[in-house]
């Protein structure tokens, strides 16, 4: 059995030339082992051809156009091998000949969701092995999956080295089925303290930078280490004043932040600044951070100039308004203050700005925010941050694709993209509590659950 891979122009045309190396190869020489002839990974081992591509047809009675905003009614996908061929209205639309099809027509069908902020990797325990957390990994990828997350941006491996490029490697190999990821590895902290010779930095963890040269060092050596994002922590924790005005720690100086990203997009790639508020938050809006995270503290004036840079907010507003939040402000301010309203404040006034754009990100992270649970994130900006289940669903679909630059292959149902679909029982427009009801995944044309046959 040989590996069959299409030649069709639109394919050639999406792929990047680290995905072309990804994909199994034919051998090169007549098979003289076990079973049918196999194909070649990327590590020189042998697995499986994957199977010829076949044309499949997706019913849907409702169906979330992503671009428009609007509910399409009784409309047809016809999917070939990974990507989609034609979309129209039943009755309109061909079925091929022997296509199967997938009869979704008591559903509404969607564009598969993309979670632009997440931690594949649990935080890393003294005494665990890699061996462990890599395993654990995995299964975090694979209930995002599940949970119809077909693409994500990792934002750090929480002190598991570059495992992440392991993972996400091994996912576009077709080792075992995951979201479509794009990796942050380690990320850059900053440190006061002069670096002591005598001690050597741990290699799984965060890298420590002392200076701006440091600060391009490390850019350049996540990059070098195939690194698609560059995550920066400008801003450290927050408190509250005798008055209650809410303070934020600043950590990197400002040349130092500006370097980092300067290096970063000298190289081609993005950053993910880590920011709660003040200052910090300040110089990762004037050094261009491509995308602000979390941000408690964002004002209307900083908004503003976020538009005009053409930034990201990726506010994790579940993430930040759990429980444990208001017992640690209980616990350090006896009650007296808090910090959800003033972040949900925040989200609130980012939401009611145009041309913001605003990413869906859960920090999902093994600790407080379970994999496979992030539908929540979608839930809390409608109830809390001020957006229309419309504007949550743009924002989890082609907004994050436009951040992640995968704009030309994922975040709606068109000809040409990645066949990458979700479906729930009811309408999301209506209750957007749906999410969370997810019984139908495909991802590249695969079918990864159907709970609704």
């Amino acid at each position: 059995m040989q590996c069959r891979f299409s030649t069709a122009p639109i394919i050639i045309l999406f792929l990047s030339a680290a995905e072309i190396l990804a994909q199994p190869k034919p051998m090169a020489t007549p098979w003289r082992g076990a079973g049918p002839q196999p194909c070649v990974g990327r590590d020189g081992g042998v697995l499986p051809c994957p199977p010829p591509p076949r044309s499949i047809a997706v019913r849907a009675g409702r169906l979330f156009d992503s671009k428009s905003g609007r509910m399409l009614m009784k409309q047809v996908v016809i999917v070939s091998g990974e990507r989609i061929v034609e979309i129209g209205p039943e009755g309109k639309t061909q079925v091929p000949a022997g296509a199967p099809v997938i009869d979704l027509s008591q559903a509404t069908v969607m564009p598969g969701l993309i979670d632009a902020h997440t931690h594949m990797f649990n935080s890393r325990k003294p005494d665990g092995t890699t061996e462990d957390y890599m395993l654990i990994a995995v299964q975090n990828a694979q209930l995002d999956l599940q949970a119809g997350f077909t693409a994500a941006r990792d934002m750090t491996s929480h002190g598991n080295g570059y495992g992440d490029i392991a993972i996400r490697n091994a996912i576009n190999d077709g080792r075992f089925d995951g979201p479509r990821y794009q990796v942050s590895t380690l990320g850059i902290v900053w440190s006061a303290k002069p670096k002591d010779p005598s001690t050597a930095q741990n290699p799984l963890a965060a890298t420590a930078v002392r200076s701006a040269e440091d600060a391009r060092a490390a850019v350049r050596d996540q990059i070098a280490h195939d690194a698609d994002w560059i995550k920066l922590y400008p801003a450290g924790a927050y408190s509250f004043s005798a008055t209650g005005k809410d303070l934020y720690e600043v950590t990197y100086p400002l040349p130092v932040l500006e370097a980092a990203i300067d290096e970063a997009h000298r190289l081609g790639k993005k950053t993910g600044c880590h920011v709660y508020g003040g200052e910090g938050l300040q110089n990762a809006i004037v050094a261009g951070c491509d995308t602000i995270e979390h941000g408690f503290g964002l004002n209307r004036e900083q908004v503003n100039t976020m538009v005009a840079k053409g930034l990201f907010f990726d506010p994790t507003l579940m993430r930040y308004t759990e429980p444990y939040m208001d017992d640690n402000d209980a616990k350090s301010t006896g009650g007296k203050y808090r910090i959800i309203p003033i972040f949900q404040h925040a989200v609130q006034t980012a939401s009611a700005t145009k041309g913001l754009k605003i990413l869906v990100g859960s920090g999902a992270d093994g600790s407080t925010f379970p994999h496979g649970t992030q539908a929540l994130e979608f839930v809390a900006l409608v109830r809390h941050g001020g957006m229309t289940p419309v504007q949550v669903l743009q924002a989890g679909t082609m907004t994050n694709a436009e951040a992640m630059g995968w704009q030309d292959r994922i975040g709606s149902i068109e000809k040409g993209k990645f066949a990458d679909m979700i479906a729930v029982p009811g309408d999301p427009l209506a209750d957007i509590t749906e999410l969370q009801r997810v019984r139908f995944v495909m991802k590249g044309g695969k079918v990864i659950r159907n709970d609704m046959r």
